[in-house]
């Protein structure tokens, strides 16, 4: 099987020695994803509900670049720093998410990377289980 490694072109990932995400065969794996632009600047302060949309629509672009898309998603992990905020990450994965169910886990931790994130996420693909796939 070949191995496809997908950056983002951020400094982290030679700094961490990770990818945005792996595609080994047809199986999309993509690396915790925060709420960080192209610029390093943190996407929604405050605000899990936009800091979590934001996430989705860059794992999108990771899974795109890797021949998968949303659809294709079969597990998904939320990291959130304050679980009595669950429902905004939920709302968020339910609105790109409630048609496709992915398995889904949804934990609380002490912190994230860096002061204002409030939501991580990580996805697994394999590509052609989408609809129509």
């Amino acid at each position: 099987m070949t191995r496809q490694n997908i950056s983002s072109g951020t400094p982290w990932e030679a700094i961490a020695g990770y990818s945005r995400a792996v595609r080994v065969g047809n199986v999309v794996h993509v690396s915790g994803t925060t709420a960080t632009d192209e610029h390093g600047n943190l996407v929604g302060a405050g605000d899990v509900y936009a800091q979590t949309v934001y996430i989705i629509q860059k794992i999108a672009r990771a899974l795109e670049q890797a021949g998968a898309s949303l659809a294709d998603v079969v597990r998904t992990r939320i990291y959130v720093t304050d679980v009595s905020r669950w429902e905004e990450a939920a709302r968020a994965h339910a609105e790109f998410f409630g048609d496709i169910r992915p398995a889904n886990t949804l934990i609380e931790v002490s912190a994230l990377v860096g002061p204002g994130y409030l939501v991580e996420m990580e996805a697994e693909a394999i590509v052609g289980a989408g609809a129509g796939g």
